[in-house]
Order: structure tokens, then sequence, then C-alpha cells
């Protein structure tokens, strides 16, 4: 009786642990699956103790085609407010036909809603690379939803045979565009810009 009682009792626990490891298969195969949907999903399952880590590296991709990529020397991610810091951030930008946009900074703080990165605000020595320009400002802010990189402070544009100095700048990313906003100066070197003109290069536009 007392035999019968164990292998009972033993075979109880077996099915319990049996059980138990299929929840946690479940459970795994579910939070997988949701990461691959939303990469800034992974940053809700990190336990307390890895709130902070390095060589932080995270994706966009839709369609298997990838929208913005996002390196950083540390990050910090706090879960309640839904937030997280990156130190010396690199992102790139990168639009239906394959050009890249360049983004580095000091400091970039991420706002992440339910689903997705609702909007990444870059702080500290901005440099963004765009269409064979470089732009350096002290503050970028990119807007998902807008495909936009909105620089609010006083922005200069450095081209070839070209500079560009205005109190703000916006960039639509997927047009190609770049907006100089309000007490714009200009310093055009014309001999540079013909010789850039007979350079093969792909479409670039500068302005509105």
């Amino acid at each position: 009786m007392r035999k019968a009682r164990r292998t009972i009792l033993l075979l109880a626990i077996l099915l319990s642990l049996g059980g138990v490891g299929y929840k946690a298969t479940e459970f795994v195969q579910r939070v997988q699956k949701e990461i691959k949907k939303n990469p800034l999903k992974a940053l809700d399952y990190l336990p307390e103790s890895a709130l902070h880590m390095k060589e932080f590296h995270r994706a966009k991709i839709e369609n298997g085609r990838k929208l913005w990529e996002l390196f950083g020397d540390e990050a910090s991610y706090f879960k309640e407010q839904k937030e997280a810091i990156i130190k010396k951030p690199r992102f790139y930008y990168y639009d239906k036909k394959g050009e890249v946009v360049e983004t580095t900074g000091d400091l970039a703080h991420l706002y992440i809603n339910e689903k997705e990165l609702e909007r990444m605000e870059l702080r500290g020595d901005i440099q963004v690379s765009f269409q064979g320009y470089v732009l350096k400002s002290e503050e970028a802010n990119y807007l998902p939803a807008k495909d936009q990189v909105i620089l609010p402070n006083r922005t200069t544009v450095v081209g070839e045979g070209i500079e560009l100095e205005g109190s703000s700048m916006e960039i639509e990313l997927e047009d190609r565009k770049i907006r100089l906003v309000h007490r714009v100066k200009t310093k055009i070197e014309p001999e540079k810009v013909a010789k850039k003109k007979n350079k093969p290069s792909p479409d670039q536009r500068v302005g509105g």
C-alpha cells in the first residue's frame, strides 16, 4: 500500500513538473514572438538587476525591411516610465531606396509606448550625415510616426561648396529634404558646387 502511494505521489510530482515545463516553454515562445514583432518589447522582460546594460543595440524591422537601428555604449531602462537613456547613441535610419541617415550624439532619451518607439530625443554634440551633407546642432528629435528629424536649435549644414545656418531645421527622411527655418544664412562656393554637379550621385535636394 505504501509503495502504491509513493508511486502515485511520484507520478503527481512528475506531472506537476511537466506542467511547469510546458508553461515555461509556452511563455518563452510567446516572449520570443513579441520581441521578434517589436524589438523594444525585450526591455519589458529585463529583471531589475539587468536594467542597466552595456553595448546596447536595437533595430526595427517591418515586412522584412530594416527601418532603423540604434547602438549605444550604455543604456538604462526605466520600466514604469517606459523610457530609456542611451549613452553615446548612434542612430541609423534606412529609407526605402536604401539610403542611410546617420545621427550621433552624447545622449539619447527614448520614449516607448505599448507597441513601439514613440519618439527619441538626442542631446549634445549632434551630428547628422545626410545626402552628402553634415548637419551639426545640440539637439535633435526623431519622430517615427512622421519619418522626421527636427533640430529645434541653431543648426549648421556643410556640404561640398555650400554652408548653411538656421535657427532650426527639419529633415523629411523619406522625401530626403532638408528645410531650414528662420534666420537662414548661406555661403556658396560656385566652383565646388559645379564640380559636385558633375559627379554621378543619387538625387539630392536641400530645401522645402
